[in-house]
């Protein structure tokens, strides 16, 4: 629906819509046809009608959207509102920020304006200075800007002295000198670093130069052209040094430049701990010192007075101390002989550089001494081992030759030389065993490995044989004789293998020539020359055969006591069963074998054995016969036990080994002899009144023993047969018996009082 207004409104529109349309012209119509006006009126009408339906169609439709747009329009007029309070708050604080930077974007302005001025000024009062420019060349600058400072004070300010500005540069002038100071500083705080990451290298090819001299000059540093300018750029220094000495601070800076190579020479001369486990490690702690004083040096001479040879000196003596100090602790946990040599090698390559540069190091060839007592000592080992092996595997047999060839591979090892064998038929044996000349071989190896320490220690040949022939010493005195004494000692070792022993000492000891005529040809040095080492090889071969000779007797005795527990005596036997024991001729035969074996020995060492076990056989029966355990014994049993003793002096008769002369074995058995023959014979009465002449039958018996062997027997005379018929015939032969026995007593008395 439409308003009244709204119609009113689309009416005019559509009467001028319509009079435009039909273009009648109205004054026709009113004055030319009386019905025309009516006519136009009616049509009029009829297109009024036309344009309200159009209109109130349009109108109907075009309606809600304007109703709705009506109202949102009244709703944005709040947000609008809000809106418009916002973009004032914003206004208000932008206008407010804007101000600041406004002011700041002036003083900027002003600041840009002032800095053009003052390039323009400085420009212009450099083209007005006369003289020497700024160098271009970046390690003179500063150099050029001090002579360009004072000859503005000089010459130039006091011109305009009347400006302010020529008042400004004057007083910073003093400003700019401590900037060029710091930056001068600062360069050489630069190149400290650097010398200090370069010391490696600089040491490395110096002691490289050094290696690849030869001849070795006298002075092995600068004679071999090792120019240390190459890998490091020293202008700073020259630089730094320059600008103090101009500034008048020269003492400052020589103090600060000392103070700090100080620092750095103790930081260089502190190895790292686990420095002795390889050889590289102690090629860079020598790389590192060599480095340092390599510097030192060329700041020495090419410098006049930042270092001095005072205070090169000085470093090095402190320097010296700390490296024979750390040197003597790591060289000391080495075990490997091949490093401790390698480190040698070092330490000579090391004290020749710097000796080049006039550094003192006789101290340092002073520690090879003791290092080489080190090296030694870890051959020694290393030896000790291999001597070890060679013993363990040693069949201790003789050593079979089937051929010719064979026998040549054998004597080319070791000088062997005995004509009887050597017109022998193929195959045959040599005395000595396998482990002889690979022990021979092993000495000359053991010389070689001590020969290679001496060298390039600038050392006389004399000198150089008296270390090898001291070394060998202490190789055969100490090692091969330890190892030696702990063969013997094992107890798998049996006596067949110590026969073979001594039998291999004998002839180790009779190779100790050749071994003094093998230092000989490697030296060049006589043996007849005053004060020359001799070896000791053969006391050391003679200790360890006396000592496998002590522990052939040691073994022998064990064994015959393994036997003689074996013995199982009834000492209540009325009487003997007429044959000797079965223990004891089992202990003969294994006798006589064993000295059938000893026949390789010298006379003397199977002589002394044979005599040994007889002595420690009539020992041990004498033993078992007082032993204070039997409390009885019968005269059954002594004739059984006098059946062994016969078969004991039947051996010793026999010459088990030769050489004895007369009776001399069987009189190991004489103590047991006598004592049984006064109890078989009983013949007490001449033992009593011979007792204490040299003449005496019975001179070996001793009073005590007759008495205890005699006390064993008195408690059994009730059941003794013989002593039985004393009592049923004569009761004078029973108060024999207690009279001897009395006597015994009576002597034995008188002998501990006498004692």
């Amino acid at each position: 629906p439409m308003s009244q207004a709204d119609c009113g409104a689309c009416r005019l529109t559509g009467e001028a819509e319509y009079s435009q349309v039909i273009h009648i012209p109205t004054q026709s119509v009113y004055d030319d046809q009386p019905n025309a006006h009516k006519r136009f009126m009616e049509k009029l009408d009829i297109r009024i009608r036309n344009h309200d339906r159009e209109i109130e169609k349009m109108c109907n439709f075009h309606h809600q959207g304007f109703v709705d747009a009506i109202t949102e329009l009244l709703k944005v007029r709040a947000d609008a509102e809000k809106l418009m309070g916002q973009v004032t708050d914003t206004n208000r604080r932008l206008q407010d920020a804007g101000r600041e930077v406004t002011a700041q974007t002036e003083e900027v302005i002003r600041c840009r304006i002032q800095q053009r001025n003052m390039a323009t000024t400085v420009e212009k009062l450099q083209l007005c200075i006369p003289g020497e420019k700024m160098s271009v060349d970046l390690s003179s600058r500063y150099y050029a800007a001090l002579k360009t400072m004072e000859q503005l004070e000089e010459v130039y300010i006091p011109r305009v002295s009347q400006y302010r500005f020529c008042q400004i540069m004057a007083e910073n002038l003093p400003k700019l000198r401590e900037e060029i100071k710091d930056i001068s500083m600062s360069d050489l705080k630069d190149f400290l670093e650097s010398i200090r990451k370069h010391s490696d290298k600089i040491g490395e090819t110096a002691m490289k130069q050094v290696v690849n001299c030869d001849p070795l000059p006298l002075n092995p540093g600068r004679d071999c052209h090792i120019t240390s300018q190459d890998l490091v750029d020293f202008s700073p220094v020259y630089r730094c040094l320059h600008i103090y000495t101009v500034l008048g601070d020269r003492e400052t800076f020589e103090n600060y430049y000392r103070k700090q190579r100080k620092k750095q020479a103790r930081l260089v001369l502190q190895p790292q701990s686990n420095m002795h486990e390889t050889v590289a490690g102690y090629r860079r702690y020598f790389n590192q010192i060599v480095g340092f004083f390599v510097v030192e040096d060329h700041i020495l001479h090419a410098t006049q007075g930042l270092v001095t040879r005072a205070f090169t000196e000085e470093i090095w003596n402190m320097a010296l101390s700390k490296i024979i100090a750390v040197l003597r602790t790591h060289s000391s946990y080495c075990s490997d002989p091949d490093l401790v040599l390698e480190l040698k090698n070092l330490i000579v390559v090391f004290a020749d550089t710097l000796q080049g540069y006039g550094f003192p190091v006789n101290r340092l060839f002073d520690l090879l001494f003791e290092i080489r007592d080190q090296y030694n000592e870890t051959l020694l080992k290393k030896w000790a081992l291999v001597f070890r092996e060679i013993f363990d595997l040693d069949n201790y047999s003789p050593i079979p030759v089937e051929t010719e060839e064979d026998y040549r591979s054998v004597i080319s090892r070791f000088p062997f030389h005995d004509v009887e064998i050597e017109k022998q038929d193929f195959p045959k044996k040599l005395p000595m065993s396998q482990s002889v000349p690979q022990i021979y071989i092993q000495v000359k190896e053991f010389i070689y490995a001590s020969l290679k320490f001496s060298e390039s220690l600038h050392r006389s040949s004399t000198e150089i044989d008296d270390m090898l022939r001291k070394s060998t010493n202490l190789l055969l005195t100490r090692t091969l004789s330890g190892c030696l004494q702990n063969l013997i000692k094992k107890p798998h070792i049996g006596l067949t293998e110590l026969v073979q022993i001594i039998i291999n000492t004998t002839h180790l000891e009779q190779a100790c020539k050749y071994l003094e005529d093998f230092i000989t040809n490697i030296t060049n040095v006589s043996p007849e020359t005053a004060h020359t080492t001799r070896l000791y090889g053969l006391s050391t071969f003679k200790d360890a055969r006396h000592a496998a000779e002590g522990e052939i007797y040691t073994k022998l005795n064990q064994k015959i006591d393994e036997f003689i527990q074996l013995a199982d005596y009834e000492w209540g036997m009325p009487e003997s069963d007429g044959r000797a024991s079965g223990y004891l001729m089992d202990l003969i035969n294994f006798l006589r074998s064993t000295f059938q074996v000893f026949t390789h020995l010298p006379g003397k060492v199977a002589q002394t054995a044979c005599m040994s076990a007889c002595k420690h056989l009539s020992t041990s029966l004498m033993q078992m016969l007082l032993d204070s355990e039997l409390k009885q014994i019968t005269m059954g049993a002594i004739q059984q036990f006098n059946l062994d003793v016969i078969q004991c002096e039947l051996f010793a008769s026999s010459e088990p080994v030769p050489g004895f002369q007369g009776d001399t074995l069987q009189l190991a058995f004489i103590d047991l002899r006598q004592l049984l023959d006064l109890f078989m014979v009983w013949d007490w009465s001449t033992y009593l009144a011979d007792y204490g002449q040299p003449s005496s039958k019975y001179l070996r018996v001793n009073p005590s023993t007759a008495l205890a062997l005699l006390e064993k027997m008195k408690d059994t005379s009730k059941k003794n047969h013989i002593f039985s018929q004393f009592r049923k015939n004569d009761r004078d032969k029973q108060k024999l018996i207690e009279t001897v026995v009395k006597q015994l007593r009576s002597l034995v008395n008188g002998m501990s009082q006498h004692s």
